[in-house]
């Protein structure tokens, strides 16, 4: 059971898998800076201000513990990632695309390879 265990954890698959979620880990840790620290600011700083808040993780509705500036907040980072891959992807469909109406290179027979494939064939008949 420990082997295959092993095999399981070192096939490719897993290794790209778990790479994948760091990777992804600290894309989301970079997402949630820029939104809490750049256009969080940049864009809601007259409404915060208007509510006398320095921080959107205050917004909340009174008299409950329901934190919807944290809501806000998170749907943005939500947007922006869904965003980027958006972009990701449709780079690679470009890519692609591209790869496909690249011409084919046409095999080229040289003069002594054809001669020795008729010598071939005629030693088979």
């Amino acid at each position: 059971m420990i082997k295959e265990f092993k095999e399981f954890a070192m096939r490719g698959n897993v290794i790209d898998l778990a790479i994948g979620v760091v990777i992804g880990s600290a894309f989301g840790k970079i997402v949630s800076s820029l939104v809490d620290d750049i256009i969080t600011p940049a864009i809601l700083t007259p409404a915060l201000k208007a509510a006398n808040l320095a921080d959107l993780s205050k917004l909340v509705i009174p008299g409950t513990a329901i934190k919807y500036g944290s809501f806000i907040s998170t749907l943005i980072s939500f947007v922006i990632v869904a965003f980027a891959l958006f972009l990701i992807i449709k780079a690679i469909n470009i890519a692609k695309k591209k790869q496909e109406n690249l011409p084919q290179a046409q095999e080229t027979i040289s003069s002594t390879d054809k001669l020795l494939t008729e010598i071939r064939d005629a030693l088979n008949k």
